[in-house]
């Protein structure tokens, strides 16, 4: 996600994305050769240090529920940390996990969405639903592991949703392709975060988990 870390004064940061750009101005009507940066931008800002552990940044991550993380070197930034780089990072599972999406906050409220999940992780999920979902809707994220274990509500922000074209049905009609979405968890209790990455690692191919 591009952002850019506005200074504000010595002690007053704040971020600003293409997000902010899109809710806080264009579809405000508002002209941005009038807009300040520092009207916009999106504070607090969270930092972290470029030799914390990733479980310290995903905690944070999830404590405050910011997707972007800047990272300090010696109290000096040095790069971005985002959500989608920590749902990369840890082991995957691909699978093919039916489940629902509540829309919480922001476009759709109210509205329930079925999905399937096609890879999970204790920091988040990829899934494919073929509702639009608009990155920095908050949703609820319901599955099941196992017929075994009771079910998992999650609270989310989406990141992104991928763009797909439209595919040519059998009888030449046009078809809308799932769309790919990615999740970043948020509020994760560690009993949940414990029972994700368990199943992740007893259900990761053996060459995976190997490696």
């Amino acid at each position: 996600m591009p952002c850019l870390l506005v200074k504000d004064t010595e002690s007053r940061f704040g971020l600003m994305t293409p997000t902010d750009i899109v809710k806080k101005v264009v579809a405000q009507g508002l002209e941005p050769d009038d807009i300040e940066v520092r009207a916009i931008m999106t504070r607090p800002v969270q930092f972290i240090e470029y030799d914390r552990a990733m479980d310290e940044a995903s905690a944070l991550m999830m404590s405050t529920g910011t997707p972007i993380l800047i990272v300090t070197k010696q109290n000096q930034p040095v790069g971005v940390l985002t959500a989608r780089d920590l749902i990369l990072s840890p082991k995957r599972c691909s699978t093919k996990i039916s489940a629902t999406i509540s829309v919480l906050e922001g476009e759709g409220v109210g509205e329930e969405h079925q999905v399937a999940i096609s890879q999970l992780s204790h920091a988040g999920a990829s899934v494919e639903s073929p509702s639009l979902l608009l990155p920095g809707t908050r949703v609820l994220l319901s599955f099941c592991l196992s017929e075994m274990m009771s079910p998992l509500t999650i609270r989310g922000n989406i990141l992104n949703t991928t763009q797909v074209e439209p595919v040519s049905g059998t009888s030449g009609s046009l078809i809308a392709a799932p769309r790919g979405i990615e999740i970043q968890f948020v509020d994760l209790s560690p009993a949940d975060q414990s029972r994700i990455k368990s199943w992740v690692l007893a259900n990761l191919p053996k060459t995976f988990e190997s490696s």
